[in-house]
This record gives C-alpha cells, structure tokens and sequence, in this order.
C-alpha cells in the first residue's frame, strides 16, 4: 500500500550499500552502517531548503508576536474572527504556518519506510527464503541478515515482541545479547534528541510563548528523548542508527542555519543603524527646528547689473532700484573726473547739489 514510500527509501539505501560495498565488503556492517548514515544525508539534503524556510517563517512569527497577542486578546470571545484576523496577518507577513510543519512531516514517511525495508530483510510472507525485497536482490538480502556489528545482527532488537518495528528472524521476548549495542546507540540517540529540541526552544521569542508552547517545548525537550530512551528497545539496530545520525544532522543543521541568520539579522540591523545616523545631525550640531506655523523662507541672490543696479527681493514688481552707495560713488567719481578748464566755484557747486539731489532720492520711502 505504501510502496511509493518503500521503493524509493529503498532505492537510496541500495546505491549507498554498493558504493560502500566496494570498499568495505556488501556483507560488512560497516557499509550497511554508512549505507544507513548516508540514507540520513540523502533525505535531509534534500529537506535543507524547506528547513530554512521553517527557520525563517519562525523567526518573522516571533517579530510580529505582539500583533498577534493583541489579535487574541481583542478577539477572545469570537475564535472564528480570531482565525481570520490571524491568517491576515500572516499573509501580510508572508508567513506559511505549514512551512513549519513541513520538514517533520517529511521525516515521519522515511522513518516508517526504512522501518519497513529493514523490517522486510528477514520477514518472508510467501514463506521458503527470502529472494528479494524491493530494489535487493537475493545476494543483497543475505548480505544484510548475516552483518553483524559487534556480535549482533543489524535486524535484531532487545525486545522483538513488537510486529511493527522489530523483525521475525528470532523469537519474540527479550534478547539481552543485543543490549550491549542497543543501549549505548539509545542514549546516545535520547541525548542528541534533547539537544536538539534545546537548541530550537532556546531561539525562540519569549514574548511570543503560550500555554501551548510552553506545552509543546516540555514535550519535545523531555518526553520525546525519554520515549527514545524507553521504546528504543523495541527498534532493530539499523533503525536506531538512523535515528541518531538523523538528530545529529539536525543538531548540525541548526547551528549552521541559524549562525548564518544571526549573521543576516546583525548586517540587517547595523545598515539600518547606519542609515539613521546618515539621516540625522552631526555630532555637535544642534538641529534647527522651524516654528510652528513658519513657512519656509527661501533666498535669492541678488544680481548685479552692469550699471550698478540690484533687485531687491521685497520689491513688489522685481523693477530695478537704483543701490545709493554705489549712486554716489559714480557720480562723484564723475564729478572729479571732469575737467576743471576755468577753476570756477560753479562746477564745484553742481556737482556737489548732484549728489545732494541723488541722495534725497534714495532715502525717500516708498508709500
């Protein structure tokens, strides 16, 4: 029913056993180990791009966290308006809430799929030996029945009572042979489960918990690693190794990813910082705040023309005006500049009610 799961999960871990096998031996553990390791890495190579997108849909949740507390509190009475008025914000946000969601989903089918194939080695429903199980042929099924790994065959479990996740080459109830490599795979395995749930809770806003958070982050931090510590009697050791592999790569993922955001936000902050200062006064210059109502005033230079005339800016009509100071300079440089022929005192008298005149006329006021 499941096959579209089952034969790819397959697939991926048949070309990494012969990549392996070339090296170490098809019937090795050690390349059905790294066969399992590199399943790990196949599928979460994969899942990098949708777990940065969960990294960064989280980080833009917990920025607006204060909007959506508002949401909740001024919409307690009324969920479905609630509801509506969230998903509006998300979406102004660009937020996906399933884009969160999205690489566990995706973990959860390769679980049950290497659960099965690995399962599948040693289970034959047609009764007689087994011949294939999906890309494995009958060389390949043997090789992965007969590996063992410190004494202990990769299909078998402390506890193999359990159809589910344990396989039917031995008889159920409690094999304590396989402890001495279960166990140590278990704790090491609920560990890097813990840390990692750490590490995701520790960047997360404390503004933006909730009672279902909060519920939420318990599980993940210590019921999970707990449930791994116990139920892990029940899985075969091939699937207790991709469980470890697959927490430690997450573990590693996450420190990566979110140094590298860390890293965005910090550039973020300071051009924006930056940006602020190129907006504001220089250090020591007091800033000039206009006064209410005042209309900003605008300068014109005055030009000059080539007889000494100006426009002045609080003339109504723009015509010339005439400076004095420059008025008088002329006409008595005109005045000395005449030839005095007969020395008499009516020159000197002309001139001087010249300037007389030219001054009275300047200093008049316009009405």
């Amino acid at each position: 029913m499941l096959d579209f799961i089952y034969y790819p999960v397959s697939f991926i871990l048949w070309c990494w056993h012969k990549v392996f096998g070339l090296v170490f031996g098809e019937a090795n553990a050690i390349s059905w180990v790294l066969a399992i390791i590199f399943l790990t890495v196949t599928v979460r190579g994969i899942m990098f791009k949708p777990f940065v997108n969960q990294v960064r849909s989280m980080k833009k949740m917990q920025d607006f966290a204060p909007e959506m507390k508002k949401i909740q509190k001024k919409y307690s009475n009324d969920r479905q308006r609630q509801a509506m008025e969230m998903q509006k914000l998300q979406k102004e946000h660009g937020v996906n809430p399933l884009g969160s969601c999205l690489p566990m989903l995706l973990q959860i089918p390769v679980f049950i799929g290497l659960n099965h194939v690995l399962r599948m080695f040693t289970i034959n429903p047609y009764g007689g030996p087994k011949t294939e199980n999906y890309f494995f042929d009958q060389a390949g099924v043997e090789s992965y029945v007969h590996a063992k790994l410190f004494g202990v065959n990769l299909g078998d479990a402390i506890y193999t009572g359990v159809d589910m996740v344990s396989g039917g080459n031995t008889a159920a109830g409690f094999h304590w042979g396989v402890a001495p490599v279960a166990i140590p795979l278990m704790i090491i395995a609920s560990i890097a489960t813990h840390l990692t749930a750490r590490h995701s809770v520790q960047r997360q806003n404390p503004e933006s918990a909730t009672p279902q958070t909060a519920m939420m982050n318990k599980l993940t931090m210590y019921v999970f690693p707990i449930g791994v510590l116990v139920f892990g009697a029940l899985f075969p050791i091939g699937l207790l190794i991709y469980w470890l592999a697959n927490n430690g790569w997450t573990l590693m993922q996450q420190r990566l990813v979110y140094t590298k955001i860390d890293k965005e936000e910090e550039a973020r902050k300071e051009a924006e910082k930056e940006k602020r200062a190129n907006l504001g006064p220089k250090p020591g210059q007091k800033p000039t705040a206009p006064r209410p109502g005042q209309k900003p005033v605008q300068q014109k230079r005055n030009k000059q023309s080539s007889g000494g005339q100006v426009k002045k800016a609080g003339s109504p009509h723009g015509f010339a005006q005439t400076d004095p100071s420059t008025a008088e300079k002329k006409d008595a440089k005109n005045a000395s500049a005449e030839p005095s022929t007969n020395g008499s005192k009516e020159n000197v008298a002309d001139a001087t009610e010249l300037i007389s005149d030219s001054t009275k006329k300047s200093g008049r006021k316009r009405r």
